[in-house]
């Protein structure tokens, strides 16, 4: 009767464990214009690294930025929300998994330009970048680097 009632309590945190975890994964709402071949590879990325998207095809990407509160200035082609975060261009997963974890002050994280090698810029090339970390006011500091 005991090993009857305990194989079922285990057979039932088995079960879940993998809802459990699903419901951990992070969602990004991606903002990107239709036509935007890397924007789609680096939603690729994402999705390979455990993000769940929501992609939302707009005619100005940038006004999203602005929302976020990313300067201009650290601007690219697309941007994403996730746990109250802008994500501008292409910030790998690992980075965007590890704000969450930490959950810094900050408005959130942007790879300015569209650099060679990132998530979604895959080539011949691969070139160093910066994933940075941008605070209000718009002031960054290097959140990892890329060689």
């Amino acid at each position: 009767m005991i090993r009857r009632i305990l194989n079922r309590a285990a057979l039932a945190a088995a079960l879940c464990i993998p809802a459990g975890a699903m419901a951990a994964a992070p969602v990004i709402d991606v903002y990107k214009s239709e036509y935007c071949g890397c924007c789609e590879e680096w939603v690729k990325h994402l999705e390979a690294n455990g993000i769940k998207t929501r992609v939302a095809n707009v005619a100005n990407p940038s006004d999203y930025r602005e929302r976020g509160g990313i300067p201009d200035a650290l601007g690219s082609c697309h941007t994403g929300m996730v746990g109250g975060y802008a994500i501008e261009g292409h910030v790998p997963a690992s980075e965007i998994k590890r704000l969450l974890a930490e959950k810094p002050k900050a408005k959130g994280l942007a790879v300015p330009a569209m650099p060679l090698g990132s998530p979604g810029m895959e080539g011949s090339r691969k070139d160093p970048y910066d994933v940075l970390l941008v605070q209000a006011g718009g002031r960054t500091s290097v959140y990892k680097h890329y060689n």
